[in-house]
């Protein structure tokens, strides 16, 4: 199943207070990138970041984007605007340390 474009434009208006987020389609679903570092996907209507280090305190369960692809994890507390926002500079933060 492929994810909506009502999801995904949730999800980008969520986003829109983060600096140079970028959205790429792909195959149906589509990539999330934060000043060019790919942090995570909207997958069948799912927000799913990657998994760091520093986002292992936000004790989020682990989903499976498509078929053979590494764990991530499954946001759901998505209205939370501030959440969000933490949640995806520490994992950033993170991606930029590799």
């Amino acid at each position: 199943m492929a994810s909506s474009k009502e999801f995904k434009d949730f999800i980008l208006e969520q986003l829109r207070g983060l600096e140079n987020i970028l959205c790429k389609p792909m195959m149906g679903e589509f990539l999330l990138y934060c000043n060019g570092i790919l942090f995570g996907g909207i997958y069948d209507d799912r927000f799913l970041i990657k998994k760091t280090n520093s986002n292992k305190k936000y004790a989020l369960s682990e989903e499976i984007p498509y078929e053979k692809a590494k764990p991530m994890y499954l946001v759901e507390n998505v209205d939370d605007v501030e959440y969000l926002q933490g949640l995806i500079n520490i994992t950033c933060d993170d991606l930029k340390q590799k």
